[in-house]
């Protein structure tokens, strides 16, 4: 079998913001905006690597979903607790004086070496996503 991740999701409720931070203080590729106003799709990808990306979409455009339903998605991301991504870098502590001199993420975790054998930092996004980036050698 032959499986690929192509795209994963992260909810984003201000699309300005998301482009703010994962375009301009991680240096991905904006790949598609589609929509307007609040309602907006954005994919982006790490440069180079055209095969990866990440769909910022509105948390609860599905018509499906119910006022319930957004309420609680709106709690969750008002938390920090709905999204979350685990990126890599060969430059951790680089990344993180980029990303932390933007004004559009907030600081978790300063770069520290976890006693599982990783290091890596976190940021929440402006949606409330958690970024954690972890030090690949």
């Amino acid at each position: 079998m032959d499986i690929t991740i192509h795209t994963s999701f992260l909810p984003q409720d201000d699309p300005e913001a998301a482009l703010a931070f994962y375009r301009d203080a991680l240096g991905f590729e904006v790949r598609s905006d589609v929509g307007q106003g609040t309602m907006r799709w954005i994919t982006v990808g790490p440069a180079g690597q055209p095969g990866t990306s990440i769909l910022l979409a509105p948390p609860a455009a599905d018509p499906g979903i119910t006022e319930e339903e957004r309420r609680t998605i709106a709690e969750m991301m008002a938390k920090g607790t709905y999204g979350w991504i685990l990126l890599a870098t060969r430059d951790l502590a680089g990344t993180f004086e980029k990303v932390q001199a933007s004004a559009a993420a907030e600081v978790v975790q300063e770069p520290t070496e976890q006693p599982y054998g990783v290091r890596d930092c976190a940021f929440r996004d402006p949606a409330g996503n958690m970024v954690r980036i972890q030090e690949v050698k």
